[in-house]
């Protein structure tokens, strides 16, 4: 047999953005990167508004400048110089998102650090959060526009909400492709929407205009100490949905999110926010919807459908984000292995994993019956997305030092900033803790544990199972002494230890008293890069006459497919043929003990956990007329 090298990382496929490709790209990018950020407008003015104090038919020129000045400033500083000026640049082969920068950070640091996996776990415990609440608040927050249209119709705007997510929930499982088709048009209607309603109202009071000056937002501050914090809490309503841009980097690249960026979505934010400062001051009444009532009367039934129409894309975006991130996590084995159904034969990232599906609907329903309007989950909101922001730019500084090679002075001067900007809205959220707040920290906590759960019960469980287990070097050896009978055809036995032998191996031999002709001695590893080219997956080892080991790597962003990874093994002089193979897993049946490195309890879970995870067959792509099982049990 042919001995390759050991598998490394290979460059990133998939993320080959053609110059013929890109008005498709930026047209996709405005649907799935900035249907987030584009609701913003709905509420987070109206939030500004509420808690600086402003009241109906009296409301303070001077503190409309200094609002608008911030949110201003937080979209210019946040997302235009943060995201898109840095940390799009720091990608992983490609690709985006906390734990993609996690890998990162963390393969750059000598030892591979714990601290870099416990930010990597925080920030994506913290987006699962986000993505619970973001439904919620944006589909309430469009359907609220009933109240201006039709106030009679004030009573129906929780039960509509649950109907829209509902049904937005039971079409996960017949795939996006054919309605993210639409999502870019809609979405480019609604960012000219925003735009040419702002620009009405600005040409009516130009004035409105001065709020760019940075020194109304410093003054605001500056006179109005005594909120201040509640104030930057509700401004960061305007920026959440920024983090879209770097999880969804993969599936566009950068130069068309931040083309998207710059030459529609930033100058229709930034119409729109200004348009209704300039529609309070004219209209002091108007302060409860502002959004809503600047819009000609004739208008606003088509914006609520439109708003309603830009809601759910912005929760598809972010669910099949919340799918995306579980499948990382669980090749980066923080997870178990839920199982993955694949909605499209040409895109490998539409996926439906309806265990998270079901989760995700009942949080998402809890939260809009138990909060019944935007404005309260608005206070939920923010902790989420202002600690992974803030997790984002402390990674950040890492690549910057260590895989840039910035120096100190340099990396401090750019980044420290950034991350002060980050602390100070994290800071402003965390004092809404008690108003909703509790809700994404609750989540995250949950997740955290989870994760953290799994990654000590499989630790346990792979120290158990090696001490049941004898060196394969031990078996060979005994082999050389004395042949065994053989039977034709190859067996592969699966293992997750590349030096022991696996159980299914001993078990089979216990009981058949045989081996076959070829025997294959499999481990799966999951690479820190998103994706492992095809001559570097391979690495194939000759043992012994009856015995070879292959170690095939994937990357984080890949789906597992064994059979097909076998077949590159050709190429290395491997003998294959998928109708005379037999797969032999390893089916553990785990019970919890009391003197185990964890509480008893935590072993319930984790047991819990491995029960609910899809198996191994259908997880590698096995096919299931020839795998055959072997039970054991294991005590951790």
């Amino acid at each position: 047999m042919t001995s390759t090298k050991p598998p490394g990382n290979g460059p990133q496929a998939g993320n080959d953005h053609r110059p013929a490709n890109f008005p498709l790209l930026v047209l996709g990018a405005l649907g799935v990167v900035y249907g987030d950020i584009g609701t913003s407008p709905i509420y987070a003015f109206r939030e500004a508004l509420t808690v600086s104090g402003q009241v109906s038919g009296m409301v303070d020129g001077k503190q409309i400048l200094g609002l608008l000045s911030l949110i201003v400033w937080a979209l210019t500083a946040i997302v235009a110089i943060k995201y898109v000026g840095f940390v799009l640049k720091a990608d992983n082969k490609g690709e985006g998102g906390t734990l993609s920068l996690m890998s990162l950070a963390r393969e750059s640091l000598e030892g591979r650090p714990v601290w870099v996996l416990v930010l990597g776990i925080v920030g994506a415990s913290l987006f699962l959060g986000d993505a619970i609440i973001t439904p919620a608040i944006s589909v309430l927050s469009a359907v609220e526009g009933l109240e201006v249209v039709a106030p009679q119709l004030s009573h129906w705007v929780v039960p509509t909400t649950v109907a829209i997510i509902t049904v937005l929930f039971l079409v996960q499982r017949f795939g996006t492709g054919g309605v993210a088709s639409v999502f870019g048009p809609v979405t480019a209607l609604w960012f000219l929407t925003l735009g040419v309603s702002g620009l009405a109202h600005i040409l009516q009071q130009p004035l409105i205009l001065s709020a760019i000056n940075p020194l109304h937002a410093i003054q605001f501050l500056g006179t109005h100490a005594g909120i201040s914090v509640p104030v930057l809490g509700a401004v960061f309503l305007a920026v959440t949905g920024a983090e879209a841009l770097y999880v969804d980097l993969g599936h566009f690249g950068r130069k068309p999110i931040v083309f998207a960026w710059f030459a529609l979505v930033f100058p229709s934010l930034l119409l729109n926010y200004f348009g209704q400062g300039a529609y309070v001051l004219s209209h002091p009444e108007d302060i409860e919807h502002p959004f809503f009532a600047m819009q000609p009367e004739w208008a606003q039934f088509p914006v609520v459908v439109l708003a309603t129409a830009a809601t759910v894309i912005a929760s598809q975006a972010v669910i099949s984000g919340a799918y995306s991130l579980i499948r990382q996590a669980m090749h980066l084995n923080l997870l178990p292995r839920f199982s993955i159904r694949h909605t499209s034969e040409t895109q490998a990232g539409q996926i439906y994993m309806p265990q998270i599906n079901a989760l995700l609907f009942v949080a998402v329903i809890a939260l809009v019956i138990t909060f019944r309007n935007s404005s309260g989950l608005s206070a939920a909101y923010g902790i989420a997305v202002t600690g992974e922001m803030l997790i984002t730019a402390i990674l950040l500084f890492v690549v910057a030092r260590r895989v840039w090679r910035w120096r100190r002075t340099l990396a401090l001067m750019v980044i420290a900033p950034l991350i002060l900007i980050d602390t100070s809205f994290f800071v402003a959220n965390v004092a809404k803790f008690g108003q909703g707040g509790w809700v994404p920290v609750a989540v995250a906590l949950t997740a955290a544990f989870l994760m953290q759960t799994w990654i000590s019960g499989r630790r346990l469980l792979t120290i158990r199972t090696r001490a049941d287990e004898v060196p394969l070097t031990m078996i060979i050896d005994n082999l050389t002494r004395k042949r065994p009978s053989t039977v034709p055809g190859t067996a592969v036995f699966l293992t997750s230890d590349v030096e022991g032998a696996p159980t299914a191996l001993l078990h089979s031999m216990k009981h058949y008293k045989v081996l076959h002709e070829h025997n294959i001695i499999l481990s799966v590893l999951t690479s820190p890069s998103p994706y492992v080219a095809d001559d570097e997956k391979i690495f194939l080892e000759g043992l012994h006459p009856l015995f070879s080991r292959i170690v095939i790597t994937f990357g984080y962003m890949e789906t597992p497919n064994i059979p097909r990874a076998l077949i590159l093994a050709r190429k290395l002089g491997l003998k294959f043929d998928i109708m005379s193979t037999t797969f032999f897993l390893s089916r553990r049946t785990i019970l919890p003990s009391e003197k185990g490195g964890m509480p008893l309890w935590q072993d319930r879970v984790f047991i819990a956990l491995a029960h609910n995870a899809s198996n191994a067959t259908e997880y590698f792509r096995l096919p299931t007329g020839r795998v055959v099982e072997l039970g054991i049990q294991v005590t951790i």
